[in-house]
């Protein structure tokens, strides 16, 4: 029998690279929106690993389809498919535009997936000159060196070398820029279809508009990055299909696995057919367990009651925090969509997002910050009115403390 090694949270500084500076108290347990740590301290989980885990922790339909694909088949080649994946694949065609799939395992992954894609669509049909993509300011769209030059974050895309060529960015929302800048060069446009990272920033109709019309002029590629807005998040299925709007490509992860890690390019036949075999693939991409867990989330997250549910959920949280902003004076703006919610701190309150969340960890309320100054909400799409309630409870406390 094999004894577990002991850690703690001191074992992070130890053997981890220091790209990150977790918390100081070590979740080991979950269930639905509540998480405990090693101390045996409850915690109220309003961060849902950033929009990760969308039907709360170990929900029992994922514990079943993950316990029963585990027994059955774990990984494949993609010198073969696998009946989880073309389940999946099924149902994403189904549900959304889409007429193909192609499979990563990251969000990053199915990015950069759809940004190749761009470019060899481009130079098949239009010619090698056609390399412009066009991206915005304050978008993210992953880790990658390709998808961090794309998104419009510098802080993430320097320090690494020369950067890929051929990324334009301009301001989110700005319709003047957009003209000026979308030309015949331009093969694709890629923005996030309600800005998550940079603020939680949601379009204007008409700048969307806008974005399709002049792609379509420019005989350019529209990508969605809906990562973080996919899944029910905004209570669609996917944020386009509630602007109006459809893209030629989207992206797809995060939700997509409720916690396992799965990612998703969907797109046209048309387009799909420039991946000839060989030129883009993934190892794990596709793999029976992350197909299997995501075919249930994707069975829950399609009922009209999961996405009317998400909606009636975003009236509870801004309303409570309207109420904390009415005793505290401490937000300048309330938004996003869905449940994926931005307060922004107030001038008297800027660059304290992050003493916020220490705050709330302290009494027992996981939260996001999007920035310096914007606390993000990321929930579980079915977390109960009672946990918003004692949630919101829990964040009064905090703030109380910091005033």
């Amino acid at each position: 029998m094999t004894t577990e090694m002991k850690v703690d949270r001191s074992v992070f500084d130890d053997v981890m690279v220091p790209c990150y500076s977790p918390m100081e108290f070590v979740p080991v347990e979950g269930k639905g929106s509540r998480v405990w740590d090693q101390e045996g301290k409850e915690y109220i989980d309003f961060a849902g690993g950033i929009a990760v885990s969308c039907l709360g922790h170990c929900h029992p339909a994922m514990v079943e389809a993950l316990t029963e694909q585990s027994k059955k088949l774990w990984h494949l080649s993609n010198v073969m498919t696998n009946e989880p994946a073309l389940r999946l694949a099924s149902k994403l065609v189904e549900h959304t535009f889409a007429e193909k799939v192609f499979f990563a395992n990251s969000g990053a992954e199915a990015n950069e997936a759809a940004l190749k894609l761009a470019r060899r669509y481009a130079a098949d049909v239009y010619g090698a000159e056609k390399t412009e993509i066009l991206a915005f300011v304050q978008g993210f769209h992953g880790r990658t060196f390709f998808t961090v030059t794309v998104g419009g974050q510098t802080s993430y895309s320097d320090g690494f070398g020369p950067k890929p060529a051929d990324v334009t960015h301009i301001p989110y929302n700005d319709i003047d820029a957009l003209k000026a800048h979308l030309s015949d060069n331009t093969c694709a446009v890629m923005m996030e279809p309600l800005q998550g990272e940079g603020g939680i920033v949601s379009p204007d109709p008409e700048f969307v508009q806008q974005v399709r019309q002049l792609c379509d002029e420019h005989n350019a590629l529209l990508i969605f990055d809906e990562v973080q807005t996919g899944n029910g998040r905004t209570g669609d299925l996917y944020a386009y299909q509630g602007l109006g709007v459809t893209p030629d490509i989207l992206s797809t992860a995060k939700s997509l696995g409720a916690g396992f890690p799965i990612g998703a390019m969907l797109t046209t036949t048309a387009i799909a057919s420039h991946f000839k075999v060989g030129v883009h693939g993934s190892t794990y991409g596709g793999n029976p367990l992350g197909c299997a867990v995501a075919n249930a989330a994707l069975d829950i997250i399609t009922q009209p009651e999961t996405l009317a549910g998400i909606k009636e959920r975003e009236v509870l949280f801004k309303a409570g925090l309207e109420r904390l902003n009415q005793k505290y004076h401490i937000f300048s703006d309330i938004r996003g969509k869905g449940l994926l919610v931005g307060a922004e701190l107030n001038e008297a309150w800027q660059g304290r997002a992050r003493d916020i969340l220490v705050a709330a960890g302290k009494h027992g309320l996981m939260l996001l910050v999007a920035g310096a100054n914007v606390v993000r909400l990321t929930p579980s799409l079915v977390i109960p009115e009672q946990d918003i309630e004692e949630g919101l409870a829990r964040l009064d406390k905090a703030i109380a403390t910091l005033v």
